[in-house]
């Protein structure tokens, strides 16, 4: 197991390199660059554009040298710590992800929480009970949850609690605690605005891993060693748990390769209409404004949420399942 993810870290560096060549040149594939749009912009307002200190920026990241120079100018001083300078909010780009990274990570975390706690005991039902009318409810439910795009729900829920309860729900916190330092006080308004983030993002992969904890419990329930252990007297209940949904939960850990990136990148509506402060808003207006390193410095950021999640679900497969062997 310990050689396994030995190898698996080191296969992670070329991938990594790779996936490094690759957004920067995403990045550098809309015509011209933030510096020029910006020159262009000042002119459209007549306003005066310093040529000397466009010049200089150009100089100092490259962005009038080829490209493979660039990159090496970007990829070096990201090993270095040093993700380089957004040039529309003027400060290095590290202290704008960490101001949102720990609220991103929270909001993530929560969601993918609410996703399994969720999704794992109502397919685990489902399953068990087919053809019931539980089972028709939750698969009405699931199937407009999939259905309905996140950003909806996001306004159909403000709308409810703006017309019937007269709350505004936006944000995470209250206007006395937006800027205050932490305290007892911040952190409990933040948990009572943090379902609602967490319950939109989570619905759409609820709705998801229910169908598909559903089906892979089906095909594991009526086989020859459930049979068995239902012979010897075992009690349903244990005999679910140990060995039809243990089986069953190897495409639902598997996820978890896709769902880390989905929760930051899928999320990145439902957080400008909630108006949530965390990475997706930025990185939206990072791409618009074609502001090079803080989009590169996001996009390499979910391309490691990707490799990670991908990591835990192959160890998480083979602590779960005794079949699987990596030697």
């Amino acid at each position: 197991m310990l050689h396994f993810i030995g190898r698996r870290l080191l296969a992670m560096v070329p991938f990594l390199f790779l996936t490094s060549v690759t957004v920067f040149t995403l990045i550098q594939l809309p015509p011209g660059d933030y510096l020029s749009n910006y020159a262009a912009q000042l002119a459209e307002s007549s306003e005066t554009v310093d040529q000397a200190t466009l010049e200089n920026l150009r100089q100092r990241y490259g962005l009038g040298q080829p490209l493979p120079v660039q990159y090496l100018k970007w990829i070096g001083g990201v090993l270095q710590g040093d993700f380089g300078q957004s040039f529309e909010w003027q400060q290095p780009v590290w202290p704008l992800i960490r101001e949102r990274l720990g609220l991103t990570l929270l909001v993530t975390l929560s969601a993918l929480i609410f996703t399994w706690a969720v999704a794992l005991p109502i397919g685990i039902y489902s399953a068990v009970r087919k053809y019931s009318l539980a089972d028709y409810l939750f698969t009405f439910i699931g199937f407009v949850g999939l259905a309905v795009p996140g950003f909806l729900l996001a306004l159909v829920v403000m709308y409810v609690a703006v017309t019937w309860f007269g709350q505004s729900v936006g944000g995470l916190f209250s206007e006395q605690y937006e800027g205050a330092p932490w305290s007892l006080g911040k952190v409990l308004d933040l948990l009572a605005h943090l379902w609602i983030p967490m319950v939109v993002i989570g619905l759409s992969g609820t709705a998801s891993l229910i169908r598909i904890m559903r089906a892979n419990l089906l095909d594991e329930l009526n086989k020859p060693y459930v049979e068995t252990a239902r012979a010897k007297g075992l009690p349903e209940w244990k005999l679910l748990l140990r060995y039809p949904v243990r089986a069953a939960l190897n495409p639902f850990v598997s996820t978890l390769g896709w769902i880390l990136p989905h929760l930051v990148s899928g999320s990145v509506i439902v957080a400008v209409v909630l108006n949530l402060p965390i990475a997706g808003p930025l990185l939206l207006q990072s791409l618009l404004s074609q502001d090079m390193y803080l989009a590169g410095a996001f996009l390499l950021l979910l391309c490691c949420l990707t490799v990670l999640g991908t990591l835990l679900s192959d160890i998480l497969l083979a602590l779960l399942d005794p079949r699987i062997r990596f030697e």
